[in-house]
């Protein structure tokens, strides 16, 4: 007979919008050992399993800490109720974690006292988007009354309150009939309770014990700060990404992201991380809010599981408009389930652009005729094993769907490319992620022969920039256009793939699009974000922040003869991120930031 062996959740903390799969282990008639449900439409001799959600019933809600959200608040920031920054942010669980975030959370208070003063209200502005964990410095105790008004937020509930359970003095409120559920905004504060139970198809009768899990309380999901597009070109207001202006200004705006592939994501590296904050569950939610908050007509995003890209994000984007793209790294190298192997995943706005034609750049395959041509037959196999990592690119060419509002452009198809790669190769193997950078160039610079287009190239190179002969030679190839034969990544070529050193040069006048921030004078929000940068290189300090590591890997480089930066996302602060130790944190959810840069296409010369 069917029977329920095992049942259990893989996190005991239930959060707002991220979906509740309980673990189910199953003994079937066979005496086999299974996890797949089994339905009421579809029994198995005669049985069927029967789950069941409740919540407890009460007259009150907890509040919850807008820092530590697992932790009942016990404090709340007068000062957020006055300058009317959403109520959920102003609760803290204790005077010391209060104290902690006044040197984050302050900013939130001047930058709604700055937009009151400059536009009248801004509240949806700069909170609507993304709600940021914030605070002030006036603290009253919690009243329950308050607590409960506060925190409902006048979501209906997924179900009807039609069944309620009482136990032990404890009343539950039924709130699903399926194995899944998605905790909403009337479930925070609440415990839920899970049931599973085999029942009789015949009869619908209850066969052998119910099995019941118990939550801890449902939080709400913490969100990412607020993060403005700050103007370079020395003529827009800095303000939130907006894609209805860019319509009418004829610009548009290029994300690059590494969202930290699952099989990535172990307890073991990123330990500083809460277990429910590194959940593929919770973190996926909370990618998506903000990759969709970007608003960004090109979204390039690296790391992305194929079974994520396929199940998840190609799905979700296409919501919101977006055409999908994605290459999937080879797997030579890789042992592991071919379902989770990682790749490049480029979306656009259907509205704004049109897939003109999708070039894949596998490197093992290059590896594989580099090596026919260049080493002896003897030596293949040491320097396949040498050569191939897996790595792969995926380059589009887009034709853009708005004018450029110039007048020598007029009727005339404005194309763009581009590319977007992870290169993820041991730091012992410098030869080998340099000769994938040069064979990525030579390809494009193929596609630059052939037409009149500018070009975007982006990614995650695991490569540092640095002064002079500190800066890794990738970084010195991309954004110098050559790399200095002296240079000391050079020493390491035992396959001879790297010489002459002359031939590591292109032609495409590629400038990384961050260090426009070092170029612009005094401005709004610039002298902040300058701060954040590298004074040697331009470059931001960090767009990956680990408890081991910090430093820029990702890029977005653009032609310049082609093209102009508009605005920058600004930089985040790592003192900010250090108040969680590192990333992924319950607030970013990759060890990676984004960066994203708005561009204008600069008028083509008469011919």
């Amino acid at each position: 007979m069917l029977s329920v062996l095992r049942v259990h959740l893989p996190s005991d903390i239930p959060i707002v919008g991220c979906e509740l799969t309980p673990y189910v282990l199953l003994r079937r008639p066979d005496k086999s050992l299974s996890t797949d449900d089994v339905p009421e439409s579809a029994p198995v001799d005669g049985h069927f399993l029967r789950y069941k959600w409740y919540r407890v019933q009460s007259d009150k809600k907890v509040t919850v800490c807008s820092v530590h959200p697992s932790e009942q608040a016990t404090l709340q920031c007068l000062g957020c109720v006055k300058a009317k920054i959403p109520v959920a942010k102003s609760y803290h669980c204790s005077p010391k974690c209060f104290s902690d975030a006044w040197q984050h959370h302050r900013v939130l208070h001047d930058r709604a006292a700055s937009a009151v003063s400059e536009n009248g209200n801004e509240e949806e502005e700069l909170f609507g988007r993304f709600n940021s964990s914030g605070s002030g410095v006036v603290n009253t105790a919690l009243s329950g009354s308050l607590s409960s008004s506060t925190l409902t937020n006048g979501s209906a509930p997924l179900y009807p309150h039609t069944v309620t359970q009482r136990s032990g003095g404890v009343a539950w409120i039924e709130v699903g009939r399926s194995k899944t559920y998605t905790p909403s905004a009337d479930d925070i504060g609440h415990v839920l309770k899970f049931e599973c139970v085999v029942v009789d198809a015949e009869t619908k009768l209850l066969v052998g014990h119910v099995n019941t899990i118990l939550t801890s309380c449902v939080i709400p999901a913490p969100s990412p700060s607020p993060r403005r597009l700050i103007p370079v070109s020395g003529v827009d207001m800095m303000g939130n990404v907006d894609s209805d202006d860019r319509v009418s200004s004829g610009t548009f705006t290029v994300l690059s992201y590494n969202i930290l592939a699952e099989v990535y994501a172990s307890s073991e590296f990123y330990s500083y991380c809460p277990s429910w904050a590194l959940s593929w569950q919770y973190r996926r939610q909370n990618l998506l809010r903000e990759i969709v908050g970007y608003r960004a007509d090109i979204v390039c995003l690296q790391e992305v599981q194929s079974d994520h890209f396929e199940e998840f994000f190609a799905p979700e984007l296409d919501k919101h408009g977006y055409e999908a793209l994605y290459k999937r790294k080879t797997n030579e190298v890789y042992g592991g389930n071919i379902n989770t192997v990682d790749g490049c995943a480029t979306f656009f706005r259907r509205d704004r652009f049109s897939n003109v034609k999708k070039y894949e750049v596998e490197f093992n395959k290059a590896a594989q005729s580099l090596t026919e041509a260049l080493v002896p037959s003897t030596q293949k196999k040491a320097a396949l094993n040498r050569l191939v990592k897996d790595n792969v690119a995926l380059i589009a060419v887009l034709e853009a769907k708005f004018s450029n509002q110039g007048g020598d452009n007029l009727g005339k198809r404005q194309l763009l490319c581009v590319a977007n790669t992870h290169l993820n190769v041991p730091q012992d193997l410098k030869d080998v992620k340099l000769w994938q950078v040069h064979t990525l160039l030579k390809g494009l610079e193929k596609i630059a022969a052939s037409a009149d287009i500018p070009m975007l190239v982006c990614g995650d190179f695991n490569s540092v920039p640095g002064s002079k002969y500190k800066r890794s030679a990738p970084y010195s190839l991309l954004a110098m256009g050559k790399v200095d034969p002296v240079h000391p990544d050079l020493l390491v070529d035992p396959l001879g793939i790297l010489r002459p050193s002359s031939k590591l040069a292109h032609q495409l006048l590629l400038v990384s699009a961050y260090s426009s921030f070092a170029r612009m004078g005094a401005g709004p929000g610039l002298e902040q974000q300058k701060r954040r940068l590298d004074s040697t290189t331009n470059e931001p300090l960090f767009t990956n922040c680990t408890r081991d590591f910090i430093g820029t890997l990702d890029y977005i480089f653009y032609t310049a003869d082609s093209l102009t930066v508009e605005s920058l996302l600004e930089l985040l602060d790592e003192d900010s991120l250090r108040k969680d130790t590192a990333l992924p944190s319950p607030e970013w959810s990759s060890d990676h930031i984004a960066l994203l840069a708005e561009f204008r296409c600069k008028p083509r010369p008469r011919r």
